[in-house]
Parts: C-alpha cells; sequence; structure tokens
C-alpha cells in the first residue's frame, strides 16, 4: 500500500543559505572596489606628495631653477580677476606625462646640460681673478719752488706723484710744506751744472769740488726743504758725467736712506755705474713728458710710456710744474690708464718694489 506523501516546501535552511551566499558576494565586492578607491586615492595622494617634495609647490620648474630667459623676476599682472574654469577631474593617466617630463628636467639638472647650466640650487664657483696689471708709471714733476700758482694743479691729481722742489728760491720752504700736507711724495731738486755754462740756480754742485764740499752742499740743501724722500738732479749733464761728483753724491744717499732719481740730462751719466759700485738702486728717467707743451705732443708721450712700461714693467716720466697743460692732461689720462691695468706710483714707490 503506497503512502501518500505531503507536498515538501523548500526547506528553511536551504532558503536562508542561499540568502546568505548572496550577502557575502556583495559585502566581498564591497571591499573589493573599496580596496581599489583607496590605493587609487593613495597613489594620487603620494604622486602630489612626491610631486611637492621635488618642486616645492611649482610644477613649472625645478628648485632653484631661475625663471628661462625672457620671463620675469615676478609674475605679470594678471588684470581683473576672473573665476576659476571648471576643471575635469585629474587622473593618474593624465598625470604621468607631466611627471616624465618633470623627471627629465630633473635628470638633465643633475648631469649638466650642453650649454654648461649651472646645476639648480648652487652657485657658479669662479676662481679668483689676478689684478690685471700692465706696467707701472712714476710721475715727477720737477721745478717747483718756482711758483706756488703753478704747483696747485699738481698737489689736486687724484693719483701718486712725486714732486720736486729747487733749493734756495723765495717759495721753496712753503712749496715742500704744501706738497707733503698734500700727500704727495716730496724731493729736493738738486741743482747741478750743465754743459752750457749757465748758472743752475742757488745751491748747485759743480764740477772741481771736493767730496766734502759736494755733501756739504746737498745735506744744506736736504735740511732746506726736509724732510725729504728722496732727491733728483736738476739740469747737471757737466757734472752727472763726473764720478768724482756722483760718488760723493750716492754716498749721501745710500748713509741717509734716500732715493736717487738720475733725470739722464745726458745719456753718457756716471749714476748707474757709481750705483753700481756703491750697491745701491737708483731710478732713472725713461721720458720727458713736456719738451712740447700742446696737449697731443704730451699724449704722444704717454702712449709711448705706456708701452714701454708694459714691455719692460715700468717707466718713469718727468714733467714740470711751469709746463700749462700738463697737470689737466695728466689727470684726464689718468683714469683711463688706470683702467687699461696700469698702476701708478712714486719713485720710492718704484725702488721699494724692486723696480
Amino acid at each position: 500500500m503506497k503512502t501518500k506523501q505531503k507536498p515538501v516546501k523548500n526547506p528553511v535552511p536551504e532558503r536562508k543559505s542561499r540568502k546568505k551566499l548572496r550577502f557575502e558576494d556583495g559585502v566581498r565586492a564591497a571591499l573589493i572596489a573599496g580596496v581599489v578607491i583607496c590605493a587609487a586615492v593613495l597613489g594620487v595622494g603620494g604622486f602630489f606628495a612626491v610631486r611637492s617634495a621635488l618642486f616645492g609647490g611649482d610644477a613649472g620648474q625645478g628648485p632653484g631653477l631661475s625663471p628661462a630667459a625672457g620671463e620675469r623676476d615676478s609674475p605679470p599682472d594678471p588684470g581683473p580677476v576672473q573665476p576659476d574654469p571648471v576643471q575635469p577631474p585629474v587622473t593618474g593617466t593624465d598625470l604621468l606625462p607631466e611627471l616624465d617630463e618633470a623627471i627629465r628636467g630633473l635628470e638633465a639638472g643633475a648631469g649638466g646640460t650642453a650649454s654648461g647650466a649651472v646645476p639648480p640650487g648652487t652657485a657658479p664657483v669662479q676662481p679668483p681673478r689676478p689684478p690685471n696689471r700692465r706696467g707701472i708709471l712714476a710721475l715727477v714733476i720737477d721745478d717747483a719752488g718756482n711758483n706756488l700758482r703753478e704747483l696747485d694743479p699738481f698737489l689736486a691729481f687724484p693719483g701718486p706723484l712725486t714732486i720736486a722742489v729747487l733749493p734756495g728760491l723765495p717759495n721753496s720752504v712753503e712749496a715742500a710744506r704744501r706738497i707733503r700736507n698734500a700727500g704727495k711724495e716730496l724731493f729736493l731738486h738738486q741743482p747741478m751744472e750743465p754743459l752750457n755754462g749757465q748758472d743752475p740756480g742757488p745751491g748747485a754742485i759743480k764740477t772741481g769740488m771736493s767730496p766734502g764740499e759736494v755733501k756739504e752742499i746737498l745735506v744744506k740743501n736736504l735740511n732746506e726743504v726736509g724732510p725729504v724722500m728722496g732727491f733728483n738732479n736738476h739740469e747737471g749733464s757737466r757734472a752727472t758725467m763726473d764720478p768724482l761728483i756722483m760718488k760723493p753724491l750716492l754716498e749721501v744717499s745710500r748713509d741717509s736712506n734716500l732715493c736717487f732719481l738720475d733725470s739722464r740730462t745726458i745719456a753718457d751719466t756716471a749714476g748707474p755705474r757709481t750705483a753700481r759700485e756703491l750697491g745701491i738702486a737708483i731710478a732713472q728717467r725713461d721720458f720727458f713728458l713736456d719738451n712740447e707743451q700742446d696737449r697731443e705732443s704730451i699724449l704722444a708721450v704717454i702712449e709711448a710710456a705706456r708701452k714701454r712700461a708694459e714691455q719692460n714693467g715700468s717707466a718713469v716720466l718727468i714733467g714740470h710744474t711751469w709746463s700749462p697743460r700738463l697737470a689737466a692732461v695728466l689727470t684726464e689720462a689718468y683714469p683711463r690708464l688706470l683702467k687699461e691695468g696700469y698702476t701708478f706710483t712714486t719713485i720710492s714707490g718704484l725702488l721699494f718694489l724692486g723696480k
């Protein structure tokens, strides 16, 4: 006998199992989506953090880079403020080209460029430049003591200057005082006998004098206008050829530690060889500035002296207080010669430099 079976409904546990499976699948999908979103957010945030660290908040140029040529140091005036346009959302794909460009820029900065640009954030290191020295010029102005008015323009000369004062004149002592007060180097301009037989002036040294007489006259003249740094000869074409005159004269130079400048009023002067015999250094004139007193002639002498100084290291130029245009021409030429690399000094400075 068959037993009649009742219709079987779906078991409740089975329904619950299916509902549970669908819920777990949804949760798992949501978690996966959340992880993906978080990873994307963290990736974009990390990129901007790296980008900010590398570029200091400016995406247009690397750290420490100066603006490109033609750009202004400060941004131009933007004009009236406009509302910001709506920007599409930035994605990682959109940022990749900019990141690649930034990396290439950093690599170029680290490795140098073909134009030799300085690495970002550093200053160029330049070795110290040696001074541009092309030669030394020593200017001497003779015959001070005759006229104080003629002396004044030379006292105003802006550079070093040696001024030699004649002894025994009404303005000798006052001229010497003014020269010292102006900060110029003071010399005695010692009169000495010329070949033409003319009187060289008060306190002259002449051939035929004994060594004692030579020293006595020289010391007297030095004391009159002194203290001085040295002395040079006024005229003296005959006396400077005579070793019997030059030896006692240079012995005073040696024993008193005074400089001597041979004005070379004659080529056959005994000054250089007598100085070698005594073991002392003396200076010698190279050019007279004002044999012709017009501006062009004076400038021509300066040009010749400039070339001599560049070739031989130094040149000595002698002019005179009575030359009417000399002070103005020297003052005009002085800054140009300095700019060209020439150094000016006094006679004592020249001798101390060993030139």
